[in-house]
């Protein structure tokens, strides 16, 4: 197997049990940027992921498709599945991440991809209807 596919397997299996593994991974000055957080550093990736493990129980990735590409980058899409906190509610997230591997396998840039505002925010009771008159009001005309 090579880095992008062992990555992948570590991530369908990452849980919080398995935290201290990510060193096997992401280089120690690695950095990582979704729609919430930008940092630098390995410990700081763990310390995120172990805040979502906190917040989302069981949540569970799963890689739908990966595309290696040249000069050590590579995409992935996937799914997160969790339970709301708000609504108790099984849920679903899909991203997409950007990866640039170093020399010797292991992540250096972590850049995830995916739509808060559609993901998350508009399936919360609240904004649901917010989000859907901002929508209605930004649409063009048919």
């Amino acid at each position: 197997m090579n880095a992008l596919d062992d990555l992948c397997t570590y991530f369908e299996r990452l849980s919080a049990n398995n935290l201290g593994e990510l060193d096997s991974y992401y280089a120690t000055d690695a950095w990582f940027k979704d729609p919430f957080h930008e940092v630098t550093g390995v410990e700081a990736i763990r310390a995120i992921l172990r805040h979502t493990f906190d917040k989302l129980p069981g949540a569970c990735f799963r890689v739908t498709r990966r595309f290696p590409g040249e000069d050590r980058h590579a995409v992935i899409l996937w799914e997160m599945d969790f339970t709301m906190p708000v609504t108790r509610q099984p849920t679903t997230i899909q991203g997409a991440t950007h990866l640039t591997f170093d020399a010797d396998g292991k992540v250096k840039h972590h850049r995830d991809y995916w739509d808060a505002a559609e993901e998350l925010y508009a399936r919360l009771p609240v904004l649901k209807w917010l989000m859907r008159a901002l929508a209605w009001q930004a649409a063009a005309p048919n």
